[in-house]
């Protein structure tokens, strides 16, 4: 063998050839590198090297865990299907940097945090709970709508295909903003319950119509709302405001000039009355409805003697006395009392000699 180092050319046995490099070949005519061998190779100690090469695919005995780079991280190279594991992966520190596929179930035992995420389908997502917290979840339910359950109450919240949220629970803000147009309402509007509102005035409510369509709508305790009676609500869509035009005719003035007579007042034709009276009058009533409030303005055209029937009832039961002169100008104020076949009460109260 020192021969064959130290000769220049190339030295051939059988199954050993040692080139001019001292490129040593056994089973290899031409060796490329410092030991070829073309063949099996036994070793029965310890093989050190400084990195190894090729397809370990027959090697056994071999803990994955072990095989680390110079960090001491363990690397996994995945073929095209990916890589498969078919056991527990256990990890202090799991990082993933490219697209990953869960087929089972994902169980993470502390704080999972996700960052710049968009979650574009999921058929059925649930948050399970534990021994102290309900449980919360998000399913489809419908044609695109979602619904929201909390401690499986299903349905509590609802978004609506195409927008919109239904609550059938108690919906809590810091705010609220919008307006209430009539084109979004299908049928009656139900009633808003407004008690627990802060910052608000609770317990007003409005009856009355709009024309896209009747509604109405009560905030707090019941028969707190204001209707309009014989008036005529129109809603600006555009505004979200309403504008109510109550009919003259309901607030109209009777004008008379009765002399020596008694003269009835059409208590159904209006609510103001002014009479310029001469002579001996008396004053009675016709029609009326229990509730309603009337006045009577009387100025007195020459000298004048002005009396009642017997429907208008006064305090302590005495009737006033009105002055007589001419000009002089007296109010007389009544609510309907009663009205029908028991006979008609006003109960009045007068102002006299306005000068």
């Amino acid at each position: 063998m020192t021969r064959a180092r130290d000769t220049a050319g190339i030295i051939q046995y059988s199954n050993l050839t040692i080139d001019s490099n001292n490129a040593v070949g056994i089973g290899s005519s031409q060796p490329d590198t410092q030991l070829d061998v073309n063949g099996g190779v036994r070793v029965t100690g310890i093989i050190t090297a400084t990195s190894f090469e090729g397809d370990g695919s027959q090697l056994t005995g071999i803990d994955a865990t072990s095989i680390k780079d110079i960090n001491g991280t363990v690397r996994v190279q995945a073929n095209e299907a990916g890589a498969v594991v078919t056991g527990i992966l256990t990890a202090t520190n799991l990082e993933v940097t490219s697209d990953t596929t869960i087929s089972g179930n994902l169980t993470v035992q502390g704080t999972t945090v996700t960052l710049d995420t968009t979650v574009q389908e999921v058929d059925l997502l649930n948050i399970q709970a534990n021994s102290t917290t309900p449980a919360i979840g998000v399913t489809q339910s419908g044609s695109g709508a979602i619904a929201a359950f909390y401690d499986g109450a299903v349905g509590v919240a609802t978004f609506k295909d195409g927008g919109g949220l239904d609550v059938a629970g108690a919906v809590v803000a810091s705010s609220f903003s919008g307006s209430l147009a009539a084109s979004n309402l299908t049928g009656a509007l139900p009633a808003i319950d407004g008690s627990a509102l802060t910052g608000v005035i609770s317990g007003i409510g409005i009856t009355g119509g709009s024309s896209g369509g009747s509604f109405t709508s009560n905030l707090g305790v019941a028969l707190t709302a204001i209707n309009f009676s014989g008036a005529t609500v129109e809603y600006h869509e555009a505004t979200g405001l309403s504008t109510v035009t109550i009919a003259s005719a309901g607030l109209a003035t009777e004008f008379s000039s009765p002399s020596g007579i008694t003269t009835y007042l059409d208590l159904d034709n209006a609510q103001d009355h002014k009479l310029t009276v001469s002579g001996i009058t008396t004053i009675s009533v016709t029609g009326g409805t229990e509730g309603e409030s009337h006045t009577i303005r009387i100025i007195n055209s020459g000298i004048a003697t002005v009396g009642f029937s017997t429907y208008f009832l006064w305090p302590s039961g005495s009737s006033p006395s009105l002055p007589t002169a001419d000009g002089t100008i007296n109010l007389i104020s009544f609510t309907v009392n009663r009205v029908g076949a028991a006979g008609t009460q006003l109960l009045a109260g007068a102002s006299v000699n306005f000068s």
